[in-house]
């Protein structure tokens, strides 16, 4: 049975980067290259500008060998780091917003320049 088909867009986790590519680790103990003229349209210089090991990643199938469990892979076409981006809370000022620090900050100051004096 063929899990994964040409075209499909997997989750997978970015295992190992060389000069050529990346290697990625998908279910199924199935594992793909991203060659490096698949990591984007432009010249690519170094992976590690695009990808880091460890990074959990979406990538497009090229092409599948289901004897080795191997796949090409590509994320030039896609949005390959989508996150969960959730929306960031509203910061709310508090009543005495940067009081405290503003009566602070003098008094830090002169520990510290008589703690350096002292040296």
């Amino acid at each position: 049975m063929n899990i994964y088909k040409v075209g499909k867009i997997v989750k997978g986790t970015v295992t190992g980067i060389e000069n050529y590519g990346a290697f990625v680790s998908l279910e199924n103990d199935y594992t793909g290259l991203i060659h490096i003229s698949e990591i984007s349209y432009g010249y690519v210089k170094d992976i590690s500008n695009y990808l880091k090991i460890g990074d959990i990643i979406y990538v497009e199938i090229l092409d599948v060998d289901d004897e080795l469990l191997h796949l090409k892979l590509s994320i030039k076409n896609i949005k390959y780091n989508k996150k969960n981006k959730r929306k960031p809370k509203e910061i709310v000022e508090t009543k005495t917003g940067f009081k405290t620090l503003s009566e602070k900050l003098p008094i830090w100051i002169n520990e510290k320049m008589a703690e350096i004096n002292q040296k």
